[in-house]
């Protein structure tokens, strides 16, 4: 198999569009899934961002300097997507919390919504750093490289967001439902 550095060696030389479609194709997922996670929900808004996500990465792969994994570049071009799009919104005053609630009124008694509803109440940089580092595996060098902070920073927010997730799911928290 070819590794991500061999694919995107053969872009940038010589604009191999197989290539890059192999690249999005391993990692489109785990890009969407971040989104989602930062975003609370599961809707087109995600894609929507992970595809742009893929256009910026192909204008700007030259300047991928292999310091940390595709995936972690990714994920920070993703979230600065998402955070000028809600500077955006802000902007246009249409910034509103798209089916949040309404999801987790649907169903209520399923963990793994529980667990979406939970993380959906982090602050951005915890919900970020725990998706980056336990539903997409980076490690804390790299998460801190995605998010663009230091070290010490992101193991404060994932210590942070692990203890309040530990607070929001414990069986007698019914405000996780609200």
């Amino acid at each position: 198999m070819v590794d991500d550095a061999q694919l995107i060696a053969r872009v940038v030389r010589n604009d191999d569009r197989a290539a890059f479609g192999e690249l999005v194709r391993r990692h489109q997922g785990a890009v969407r899934g971040f989104l989602r996670r930062m975003q609370g929900s599961s809707g087109d808004f995600a894609d929507d961002l992970a595809q742009e996500t893929f256009l910026k990465a192909h204008r700007a792969l030259a300047e991928f300097r292999g310091e940390g994994s595709l995936l972690a570049w990714l994920c920070a071009i993703a979230a600065n997507e998402l955070r000028a799009e809600w500077r955006r919104r802000k902007r246009r005053a249409e910034f509103h919390e798209e089916c949040e609630h309404d999801e987790r009124a649907e169903i209520v008694d399923h963990p793994d919504r529980d667990l979406t509803a939970a993380l959906a109440r982090l602050p951005e940089a915890q919900r970020a750093a725990l998706a980056l580092c336990f539903e997409h595996g980076l490690t804390h060098e790299e998460a801190a490289a995605a998010l663009g902070c230091p070290v010490g920073t992101l193991k404060s927010h994932v210590a942070r967001g692990k203890q309040r997730l530990r607070q929001l799911l414990e069986p007698g928290d019914a405000d996780v439902h609200a």
